[in-house]
């Protein structure tokens, strides 16, 4: 039911992972919610609309379309991001991760929305040297999209620093149901072909669904959310080793042994980007997929907790459970039985 003293929601990137759970759960909590959507009649735009989202046309390429999407919102969450795509030129991902974060700041600022949250990357801190690190951590993004994400965010900051209602919020790896990106680490787990390159003890950190929601919402309603930056992620950091050992275990498989040299894989990650990337065809083997085995990424949480009373949720375990529960509710893994007996 619509609570009036909410307000309007506007929601860019709902029809994606993050975004899409973030708009249903602010109609939960009584918010009227509007999505930027690019098709207006693809099944992700008519879910949104059976949930009572309103959908309007457009993108973060539109200025036009973010001033018209602006009207009467006064609470924006900007979710939507160009992410990891050869068949993007790197000028694309300028355009939306930063430029995009340009047209609505000035569009929201025009239309008087008292609350911005800005959904950057735990990935501008990159490949990090302190465990765990922090918001005041060195940036070192190490590829387009991280560079073109902490440019958005640097122009969010300098909206703060001009005393814009913004929050800066940076999640660690998001999951859980509806996710696509884990998907593969599923699979290679429950199908015995998952293979570890390196010692595996590098530093992972992940984030359930619902936790960065929490975190989201908090940066748009707690008054000391504004002009701060938050890493939101899970209470502890894992590793590889770790998250492995896991997804085997909600997979009621045995968990994969032994571990491959880095270097020949980093070698022909690059080659095959060299291929395909003028061609605009997405490798099936590229460095950042290789850097899931090399970049550490741990960070504390603790200024969330403090500040806007962050609580993480969901265990590992559980939001792992849970993700595998939807995998095989979906299709996308086989039922568990006929993985043991397989």
């Amino acid at each position: 039911m619509v609570d009036e003293t909410k307000g309007l929601a506007l929601v860019t990137g709902a029809t994606g992972f993050t975004g899409g759970r973030l708009a249903e759960v602010l109609v939960t909590r009584g918010y009227r919610v509007r999505a930027m959507v690019r098709d207006m009649g693809g099944t992700a735009a008519t879910s949104l609309r059976a949930l009572g989202i309103e959908t309007v046309q457009g993108d973060l390429t539109d200025a036009g379309a973010i001033a018209r999407a602006m009207e009467g919102v006064t609470h924006l969450f900007n979710i939507a991001a160009a992410y990891r795509d050869a068949s993007h030129p790197d000028a694309y991902y300028f355009r939306v991760n930063r430029d995009g974060v340009r047209d609505l700041l000035a569009a929201a600022a025009k239309a008087g929305v008292a609350r911005i949250v800005h959904c950057s990357t735990c990935g501008v801190h990159g490949d990090v040297m302190e465990i765990p690190a922090n918001e005041e951590t060195t940036f070192r993004p190490g590829d387009v999209y991280q560079r073109s994400k902490l440019e958005g965010e640097e122009i969010a900051r300098a909206a703060m620093a001009r005393g814009a209602p913004v929050s800066v919020v940076r999640p660690t790896g998001i999951y859980g149901p509806g996710d696509l990106r884990f998907l593969k680490l599923f699979r290679t787990v429950g199908n015995g072909t998952f293979r570890m390159f390196g010692d595996g003890e590098i530093a992972y950190h992940m984030t359930f669904i619902d936790d960065i929601v929490q975190g989201l919402i908090l940066a748009a309603e707690h008054p000391a959310a504004v002009g701060e930056v938050f890493l939101i992620g899970d209470e502890t950091y894992t590793t590889l080793n770790l998250l492995v050992a896991e997804v085997a275990r909600v997979l009621d498989v045995p968990p994969p042994r032994g571990h491959l040299p880095v270097a020949p894989l980093m070698a022909a990650a690059v080659a095959c980007e060299a291929i395909c990337k003028p061609f605009g065809i997405d490798p099936p083997l590229h460095r950042r997929r290789v850097s899931f085995f090399t970049k550490a990424r741990a960070f504390s949480v603790e200024k969330a907790k403090r500040t806007i009373g962050y609580q993480p949720q969901t265990s590992l375990a559980e939001g792992l459970r849970l993700t595998a529960a939807w995998y095989r509710e979906t299709g996308r893994l086989a039922p568990a039985g006929r993985r043991r007996a397989a």
